[in-house]
């Protein structure tokens, strides 16, 4: 058990819910098995070559630093266990193996006991809070560490800015970097006078080789990667695409040190592996790239520095498997991918397919409007690029060659000539632009067969696409293809009658009047039963379409929208924005007042109601109520009378009508009158 406990390194990072110290600790680590280094040993050599830094195993430290090759643990313990502060604990980190939730200095200071490695990141601020807690934490170490059992290490993460106001040795020299070595030289950015004081007090205590606690400073190049946190800004204008072009401030020639937040954290392992003898350290990549080579967001102060730094331990050192070696500009495109799966800005891609009439230009556009995408339609395509040959959109970029194609190509949309293939060839560019490969787009009505959509949609393969579902599936342009198809069905009949309920100028703006109507859906319904049709091309790619009815003259296709949007998911985008949000907020709240102000009326109605039938219903039990009594007097003020005639006159006449039966009269009436 003991032995098991010594193999196992504690290891803290703090604010392990921001961006760069999630990425740190979280970051996956290359798996050595060299014996002359000491490195990092895999618990599993079935693994994949990289493994998350909570789940690698490590060697064994000795007394005097130096890590021998151990052997994997029994358990599959892991070598190291990342333990860290958090701002909020509403969500579990699963890369942690425990989590404190804004704890109090004497919690904290045994937490930090407790590890064999403390990790303090104040890369991503120029605030007070994390310097003034790193420099608590580091000299509360440093006055304990004769109790320290075995050896501790203290890993300051500071920044470039506190190099950002020196001057280069010389400006006029290309060639001439700031190294590790010229630490002493370096002047901070007036913001970052507290991290370079931190710095300082770091590597004095760091002085001394038989000291428990080993101290080491790693500044830091401006980090991107894994959805983006400093460059943030110019990578969601880039996406939105609402500006022609990024903004740059300045003259834009200044350099920028800068290094993937996975190379940091590679870093970060190196020097728990190796302990170099350097306690100062830089953690650039090998770019050289100014503010116009990236482009500048809105971090003035981060972006305005300006150094050329060779990180000369970690290049010659450190065995570091790189993410971005060449730095950001060389690997634009693997880091725009990045921050679109980080952050899930995935395109939606939707094709709405039905009968004309049916709905899809109005359906397609509250989709466009629910997921903030593009719509789709053939003619409007058409017309766009009729407008950019026209206008000759950028004509100093466009050769001879191209221009004469781009002429011809408007020559024979003008005469209304264009092929099938020039059709499907248009609709493709458009698909292929950025807006549509970024946010997503809505196909309106097109393709309508089998042959044009594989004529757009497998024109050409990428060079990504994946080699198994391609032995599976037809071939066919992943990138370009809608994910989900949607075919609107309804009969001819209900068809039918929609449209002679048009208005005459409506009808004859959407080509519904009965010489159009009839054929287009004759048409429609011809090419639904051919040997191949559109459906097919999607269902043979395991695209598989879903078909939804129509039969109501729903203005606003509700029930449409509730089965597209419940199938599609959520919106995968930045949102509304500010102003959006506002005006969202806006109409909920007018919304919202409508509500209770009609809930108010109707428990108005209602209680008038209620009064009105509790008034009849006593007005009638009044009446009948009058009705009772009066029976009542009637029956009381009869009964004297009643009794007078049962006394007197019944006797004598039920007599006198016994005679009469026996004698039978004439004259009954005046035989009982002359009787009596």
């Amino acid at each position: 058990m003991d032995h098991k406990k010594q193999q196992t390194k504690r290891i803290f990072v703090n604010d392990v819910d921001g961006y760069s110290s999630k990425h740190i600790a979280k970051v996956k680590l290359p798996l050595q098995n060299n014996t002359s280094r000491q490195s990092v040993v895999c618990s599993n050599s079935s693994k994949p070559p990289e493994q998350f830094l909570s789940t690698c195993e490590g060697g064994d430290e000795s007394e005097d630093g130096d890590t021998e090759e151990t052997l994997p643990s029994p358990g599959d313990e892991p070598a190291f266990q990342v333990v860290g502060t958090v701002s909020s604990s509403s969500e579990k980190l699963h890369f942690l193996h425990e989590q404190h939730e804004s704890p109090t200095r004497d919690e904290l200071f045994q937490c930090l006991l407790d590890c064999d490695v403390v990790v303090y990141n104040i890369s991503e601020s120029s605030t007070l809070q994390q310097v003034d807690e790193a420099t608590w934490a580091v000299t509360a170490l440093h006055a304990q560490m004769e109790t320290f059992k075995s050896r501790k290490m203290f890993i300051l993460v500071s920044t470039v800015m506190t190099w950002a106001m020196t001057k280069p040795q010389e400006p006029d020299d290309p060639d001439a970097f700031f190294s590790e070595e010229d630490f002493r030289q370096r002047r901070p950015h007036p913001s970052f006078r507290n991290h370079n004081n931190l710095e300082k007090l770091v590597l004095k205590l760091a002085r001394g080789k038989k000291s428990k606690l080993k101290c080491y400073v790693v500044t830091s190049g401006l980090q991107y990667g894994m959805g983006e946190n400093l460059f943030h800004y110019f990578f969601k204008v880039s996406w939105l695409m609402q500006v022609p072009k990024v903004p740059v401030f300045g003259d834009g020639t200044n350099y920028i040190p800068t290094i993937h937040i996975h190379d940091l954290g590679g870093v970060i392992q190196n020097i728990i592996e190796l302990r170099p003898k350097m306690k100062y350290i830089l953690a650039v990549d090998e770019s050289k790239n100014t503010l116009k080579d990236i482009i500048k967001p809105d971090e003035l102060d981060c972006l305005g520095v300006n150094l050329r730094l060779d990180a000369v331990i970690v290049n010659d050192t450190f065995n570091l498997s790189w993410a971005c070696r060449s730095g950001m500009v060389a690997n634009m495109e693997n880091i725009v991918q990045e921050y679109k799966d980080t952050r899930q800005l995935l395109p939606v891609k939707i094709c709405l397919l039905g009968p004309p009439a049916v709905g899809k230009t109005t359906v397609a556009e509250k989709l466009c409007q629910h997921y903030k995408i593009h719509h789709i339609h053939i003619k409007s395509v058409i017309e766009e690029k009729t407008t950019q040959l026209v206008s000759g959109t950028h004509p100093e970029h466009v050769g001879e060659e191209e221009a004469a194609a781009a002429q011809k190509h408007l020559e024979d949309i003008n005469k209304s000539r264009l092929a099938e293939l020039q059709i499907c060839e248009i609709l493709q560019e458009k698909l292929n632009s950025k807006p549509c490969r970024n946010h997503g787009f809505v196909l309106d009505g097109f393709p309508k067969t089998y042959q044009q959509a594989k004529m757009i949609f497998c024109g050409e393969e990428p060079e990504n696409q994946d080699s198994e579902l391609m032995s599976k599936t037809p071939p066919y342009n992943k990138t370009i293809t809608p994910e989900f198809v949607f075919s609107l069905d309804a009969t001819d009949e209900f068809l039918t009658d929609r449209v002679q309920g048009l208005p005459e100028r409506e009808a004859e703006k959407k080509r519904f009047t009965q010489e159009e109507f009839l054929p287009r859906l004759e048409r429609f319904r011809r090419l639904g039963g051919a040997e191949e049709t559109l459906l097919d091309f999607f269902d043979h790619r395991e695209i598989h379409p879903e078909h939804i009815d129509v039969h109501t003259d729903d203005s606003e296709y509700t029930e449409v929208m509730k089965k597209v949007t419940e199938i599609v998911g959520v919106p995968k985008n930045y949102g509304p924005s500010p102003e959006e949000q506002e005006e969202e907020n806006r109409w909920r709240e007018h919304e919202r007042r409508q509500k209770l102000a009609a809930e108010a009326v109707e428990r108005k109605r209602r209680k008038e109601a209620a009064l009105a039938e509790m008034a009849a219903r006593c007005e009638e039990w009044n009446v009948s109520e009058v009705r009772r009594q009066e029976s009542e007097l009637l029956e009381a003020q009869a009964l004297p009378l009643r009794n007078y005639l049962m006394k007197y006159v019944m006797p004598s006449l039920t007599q006198a009508m016994s005679e009469s039966c026996r004698i039978k009269p004439g004259d009954p009436v005046d035989f009982l009158v002359f009787t009596q």
